[in-house]
């Protein structure tokens, strides 16, 4: 299982493969996909600040019946005791999203060079 970052959820419901490469492509076919609840709500603040067209849980709930994407079920307590210790980040988005991923030492497929910088299981080829 990988986990997935705002901007691949965005594209994959959007329909802009084309903006992943095909390393990425083949990563998340292979696999079965996941988010962190905080996605959900990056991408509500996304469409409630008009950057994208639908709400974060019509994106989830579309993803999650044609490609299987689920939401991670962590305890709160073990993903704020994991971005406690992401100080590398002022984003509380990117560090709870990197945060989950860690607490299981998941891939995550980001683009975000900062998250890449200090999460040594980020991925992306260009």
């Amino acid at each position: 299982m990988i986990d997935l970052d705002t901007h691949v959820v965005a594209w994959l419901y959007a329909g802009l493969t084309a903006r992943l490469s095909l390393p990425v492509r083949q990563l998340l076919e292979a696999n079965e996909l996941a988010i962190s609840p905080m996605v959900v709500l990056e991408l509500q603040y996304l469409y409630e600040t008009r950057r994208t067209t639908e709400p974060g849980h019509v994106v989830v709930l579309d993803l999650s019946q044609r490609l299987g994407l689920c939401i991670r079920t962590d305890p709160f307590e073990h993903v704020i005791t994991q971005a406690l210790q992401q100080t590398w980040t002022r984003d509380p988005f990117d560090r709870i999203i990197v945060a989950q991923a860690a607490l299981d030492r998941r891939t995550l497929v980001t683009k975000d060079r900062s998250m890449h910088a200090h999460y040594p299981q980020a991925f992306w080829t260009a």
